[in-house]
């Protein structure tokens, strides 16, 4: 009889972690690599943030506190939704968690019977289809195609609905395409969404602000607030305020879900970590300033990448509306072998032989529901980004 239960066959390590290890294995015996692979902010959390924490520290905020977050963070998240988005949540409408991904596991654990449908687009977030996996859900996963910008349409989206629909989940902007949908693509979706009220939907911002040019964020219940009743709006501070170890994710939603959300967390982790919280309510409460200072930053990597992606013979590349990832298509290099006798028979063998031949960790396209493309994190250091480009051009040159 096996130990290990059977629901963890279902799943698959993160492939965007498993990446990581193999570059950080090959840095470790002495091969000069750069690392593409990891989705965080290559910038510091901001020193008001920090001292924020050491704050806490030194004035003994080191106990438990309420599970679904202190009494401040909750009323500073329920203003946040109210000055970014326009949306009105009181406190008893938020949760604060360890991270955004464990707000996705609280509201699937909570709501999921078996075999009830999620609806996905892809290419879409490695964690969202086993998270559903794990909650006895089934992932019904929508193709998003390269030549609609990697965006659902509504007719797809229509087509995909059926009486055992639960959920439709949305990330906007994009890992790992960086697509974000503007206010009327959201308004086209919703139309869909208001024929069917039996299903919830579950927005993942967690890159609102890392949109670059002339977009503007919106997520759903802003324009089509008759959604409220039925949508949970996730955000976090990972991204936006270099927090990524800090793990504070929060969400707005019904009292009831969200009741039902605190409930599974007293019995999963409890509260997140106190000190943790006492950074995200300087971060949300505090300057903003760093923001408007990495998507700068951001946008002009995006370009310098996008431009230098679309000279490598076999690749084309997309530039995204926000996010710090671009997913280019490696079509053109399928097939092919490369100068150290790898056979790209697929985006797989692609990025393993880039890694090795090049020293470039990038992630295939396949872990993000998407074959024959590859994700690339342009949050790393401007000159080692233009380097990796090199080596890709490099690399794609040498296919024969």
């Amino acid at each position: 009889m096996s130990l290990i239960a059977q629901r963890l066959q279902r799943i698959s390590p993160s492939q965007t972690i498993a990446i990581s290890s193999k570059a950080r294995a090959l840095k470790a015996a002495g091969k000069d690599v750069i690392s593409l692979s990891a989705g965080e902010p290559d910038f510091d959390t901001p020193d008001h943030i920090k001292e924020a924490a050491i704050r806490a520290i030194r004035a003994g905020e080191t106990k438990y506190t309420d599970v679904a977050g202190t009494p401040a963070l909750r009323r500073a998240v329920a203003e946040k939704f109210r000055r970014d988005n326009g949306l009105d949540y009181a406190p008893e409408e938020i949760i604060v968690s360890s991270g955004g991904k464990q707000v996705i596991f609280n509201a699937m654990l909570a709501t999921l019977e078996p075999g009830d449908e999620v609806i996905i687009p892809t290419p879409c977030w490695v964690s969202y289809p086993d998270i559903v996996t794990l909650a006895e859900g089934k992932p019904v996963l929508i193709p998003c195609s390269a030549n609609n910008r990697f965006k659902l349409r509504p007719e797809d989206l229509e087509a995909a609905i059926t009486p055992r629909t639960k959920w439709f989940m949305l990330n906007s902007p994009c890992n790992p395409t960086g697509a974000a949908y503007s206010a009327a693509e959201l308004q086209a979706i919703s139309e869909v969404l208001m024929r069917h009220p039996n299903v919830w939907v579950f927005t993942d911002d967690i890159y609102e602000k890392l949109v670059y040019g002339d977009f503007r964020f919106a997520t759903m219940v802003q324009v089509e607030p008759r959604l409220r009743a039925r949508t949970v709006t996730m955000n976090g501070c990972s991204k936006a305020y270099a927090m990524t170890g800090w793990r504070i994710g929060f969400a707005g939603a019904p009292r009831e879900l969200i009741a039902a959300m605190d409930k599974l967390q007293s019995q999963s982790t409890t509260n997140p970590s106190s000190i943790s919280q006492a950074a995200a309510l300087q971060a949300l409460q505090g300057p903003q300033d760093s923001i408007p200072e990495m998507v700068k930053v951001y946008q002009e990597r995006r370009d310098m990448v996008v431009a230098m992606l679309n000279a490598a013979p076999g690749i084309t590349c997309h530039s995204p509306e926000g996010a710090f990832y671009v997913f280019p298509s490696i079509a053109g290099c399928l097939g092919k072998t490369s100068r150290g006798g790898h056979r790209i028979k697929d985006d797989e063998a692609f990025v393993m032989a880039l890694l090795e031949e090049e020293g470039v960790a990038t992630v295939h396209g396949a872990a993000f529901m998407a074959p024959n493309h590859f994700r690339i994190s342009y949050a790393t250091a401007t000159e080692l980004l233009r380097e990796a480009c090199l080596r890709i051009q490099r690399f794609c040159q040498g296919l024969r």
